[in-house]
């Protein structure tokens, strides 16, 4: 057994310890001494709620609240209880489902079945609400702040790589852009003066082919030069040896995509055929996964200087999959590539479906486009992806936001319940049982007690307890209606009246 499980086992039988104490007290003292059957029922109630407090923390809250009719000191575990399924607990409705049906199957028990006293309800019901519903919400309050402090961290980690990311390929960025201005100018100086010695008409033909070779050796390098930045400002290359656009297609279809390929990619140099070829497999990756199903057009044409790369899907069907938001960095780093062989890379919304086009020039070198050392190279790079946007920002924001929201529930719902209980249970209280002030006025003492007109309920005796031959009225005082008026009688007449001191 791995040692999170011992600690979890550890901590369910100190909870069980703890919330068994008070019961097991009670049956230990007067006037319960002795009484084991009961006591092993609530201990055994407990223990399965523990158990089952994992896994299923509202019904676990249900046996409890069972269990307290039986026995009187499992009440103690309620607010426990309440709290953990506030804090296991992934959404609020059922929670809110299971309290409403404890309070209304208790409402209708205890008022319409065992006639029970409205101040022996209002009781009851507030127990639920500060032993168990109030208990909930700090559970789902401390829930939220954890998820909260999660959703935190996770936003500093993403920052902070990213900020590594950026300066890394600022660096890489800068470092290309170095051996491009500093060894392509010189590569070219050393090809411009070859070329003019190949030209020279005293030189001999063994020197002129010389010469020539020599060019054609500068020309190479440059070309080859050229590639070597290309893959050093680009994070990685992903193209397998010899893969072109027709296989990349060909893998799509045998995915299960359908895909209308119309390409002229024949002698493509190296740069501007790795641009295509990655412009191509990300667009087609972009719409098995935002777009199954849809038909996919991919034309690759040819332009006097440029090569055109267009990617077009329909709408999808059914919708796209389900899966984790889109953060754009597939299009990012595809915008980033083709500006780095000196093209442009453009992506949208077309006719319900999705659109990428992308122009490289052929000579395969960089462009106006492609940023200088200083420049970050992320900068700038804008570009929508096709799916729901999503970042790490995104998800701290929502995560306070549910803090906000859990944190006005857990104060404002208690007092808003014990308005609700309070407006239930004044009716309950005052009907039938109100003597006003007027009313009171018009009593003489030695009426007898059938001519006074007096309401046909009484009200709760106060604290201080039931007086013998005395009745009790309430003036309607909310939310409590207690008792107002004593009224005591002898022989069946009136003998003395008075209001009582709240």
């Amino acid at each position: 057994m791995e040692p999170r499980e011992h600690q979890r086992r550890a901590g369910d039988l100190l909870l069980w310890a703890v919330l068994a104490a008070p019961v097991a007290y009670g049956r230990f003292t007067p006037p319960q001494i002795g009484e084991l059957p009961p006591l092993a029922a609530a201990l055994a109630l407990l223990g399965v709620a523990v158990w089952i407090g994992r896994r299923w923390p509202l019904v676990a809250v249900l046996a409890v609240v069972a269990g307290s009719l039986v026995d009187g000191n499992v009440v103690f575990a309620i607010p426990v209880f309440g709290y953990l399924a506030g804090r296991r607990s992934d959404r609020a409705a059922p929670a809110a489902a299971v309290f409403a049906a404890i309070a209304l199957t208790g409402s209708v028990l205890n008022l319409g079945l065992l006639g029970t006293e409205p101040s022996t309800w209002f009781l009851l019901s507030s127990v639920l609400l500060f032993a168990g519903v109030f208990p909930w919400l700090l559970g789902r309050l401390r829930r939220q702040h954890r998820a909260l402090a999660d959703a935190g961290l996770r936003h500093a980690q993403a920052e902070r790589r990213a900020e590594v990311e950026r300066v890394r390929l600022r660096e890489r960025a800068r470092i290309a852009q170095d051996m491009h201005d500093s060894l392509g100018h010189d590569l070219s100086l050393i090809a411009l003066r070859a070329g003019a010695l190949e030209l020279a008409p005293d030189l001999s033909p063994a020197h002129r082919a010389a010469a020539g070779e020599l060019r054609s050796s500068v020309a190479a390098a440059t070309e080859r030069l050229h590639d070597v930045i290309g893959v050093l400002r680009e994070e990685r290359t992903l193209r397998p040896p010899g893969e072109t656009v027709a296989d990349v297609v060909d893998g799509a279809r045998d995915a299960g995509m359908t895909v209308d390929l119309r390409s002229d990619e024949a002698d493509l140099p190296p740069l501007p055929a790795h641009a295509v070829h990655r412009v191509v497999r990300e667009a087609l990756t972009n719409a098995a996964r935002y777009a199954p199903g849809a038909p996919v057009t991919v034309e690759v044409s040819h332009d006097t200087d440029a090569v055109i790369v267009a990617v077009v899907n329909a709408p999808p069907p059914a919708g796209p999959l389900p899966g984790p938001p889109s953060h754009g960095s597939g299009l990012l780093a595809l915008r980033e590539r083709v500006r780095l062989a000196g093209g442009a890379l453009d992506a949208g919304p077309h006719d319900g479906g999705w659109v990428v086009t992308a122009r490289v020039p052929l000579d395969g070198a960089a462009g106006p486009g492609t940023p200088d050392g200083d420049a970050d190279p992320l900068a700038g790079a804008g570009v929508p992806r096709q799916g729901e946007p999503g970042d790490a920002a995104r998800r701290l924001r929502e995560a306070r936001r549910r803090v906000r929201r859990s944190l006005l529930v857990a104060i404002g719902a208690p007092a808003g319940l014990a308005l609700v209980l309070a407006l239930v249970y004044y009716p309950l209280a005052t009907a039938g049982a109100v003597l006003d002030r007027a009313g009171y006025e018009r009593l003489r003492l030695g009426e007898p007690r059938d001519a006074l007109g007096l309401p046909r309920r009484q009200a709760d005796p106060p604290a201080t307890g039931v007086v013998p031959g005395c009745e009790f009225y309430t003036d309607g005082n909310f939310p409590f209606a207690q008792a107002t008026w004593r009224l005591c009688f002898a022989d069946g007449r009136l003998v003395s009246k008075e209001q009582i001191e709240p």
